[in-house]
């Protein structure tokens, strides 16, 4: 058994996200279907993490167990040439059989996108999130430097998620501005459901000067969710990266 490691970008607007759903088509459930038709096997791919309905991935990872003798170039034409146009494998490549998409991750790096306009965009609705009200995004950059380090991240945790220990490790936490798009990027060693979206919808709230830095700081540490405001909505997410 060979253990392939591939690289996929998505554009998840259609999809109920990344893990097979009763009720929804699926990003895992297109990948492993394609796979399927080129091997002749059951394929069953191991994501290195979970994406939410209409969330984006520019670099995710999975691997896959396979006897097909298929070289991995053969591999990434012929599922490229069978996938919708939302979805495309950018690298597939023979791992050591020890290699593990989720497990062997250091780290994850998501953005975030919010568009700060009057006007919304037309081309841009289902890759941001659009806020009318000016965001002071140097108050926005002060709130988020206070993610990084190791926290309980309670407040930012969506109820019913799965997670028995909410504490993560921050390495890297920044808000910047290019044009009318404000981005949001994070890097942690693993993430809480709907954790990058509920900061984010506190971050809006600094930004529109709702609250302050230090208050911003007291909610995470309060370890309740319900002080910390709306989630985002999903269309503005990325998972960009994948360390290991």
């Amino acid at each position: 058994m060979r253990n392939v490691m591939m690289v996929c970008e998505y554009d998840g607007t259609a999809y109920h996200g990344w893990q097979r759903q009763p009720n929804g088509i699926s990003i895992q459930e297109v990948l492993e279907e394609k796979l399927g038709l080129i091997t002749r096997e059951e394929i069953r791919l191991t994501a290195s993490g979970r994406t939410d309905a209409g969330v984006h991935a520019l670099n995710q990872v999975a691997n896959f167990r396979t006897k097909s003798t298929i070289g991995c170039e053969n591999l990434l034409k012929g599922i490229n040439s069978l996938l919708p146009e939302d979805i495309a494998v950018k690298i597939m490549s023979d791992v050591d059989d020890a290699f593990h998409a989720r497990y062997s991750a250091k780290s994850k790096v998501y953005v975030y996108r919010i568009f700060n306009n009057r006007v919304r965009s037309a081309l841009y609705r289902n890759y941001s999130w659009h806020l009318r009200t000016p965001l002071d995004v140097d108050v926005m950059n002060r709130a988020a430097k206070l993610l990084e380090g190791e926290h309980d991240f309670s407040s930012f945790c969506a109820s019913g998620g799965d997670a028995e220990d909410h504490t993560r490790t921050v390495i890297g936490s920044s808000v910047h501005t290019r044009g009318n798009f404000i981005s949001f990027t994070i890097e942690a060693n693993g993430f809480l459901r709907y954790m990058v979206r509920n900061i984010t919808g506190l971050l809006a709230d600094v930004g529109k000067r709702k609250i302050v830095p230090d208050e911003f700081k007291k909610i995470m540490c309060a370890k309740d969710r319900s002080r910390a405001g709306i989630t985002a909505p999903p269309q503005g997410l990325f998972l960009k990266e994948v360390r290991y």
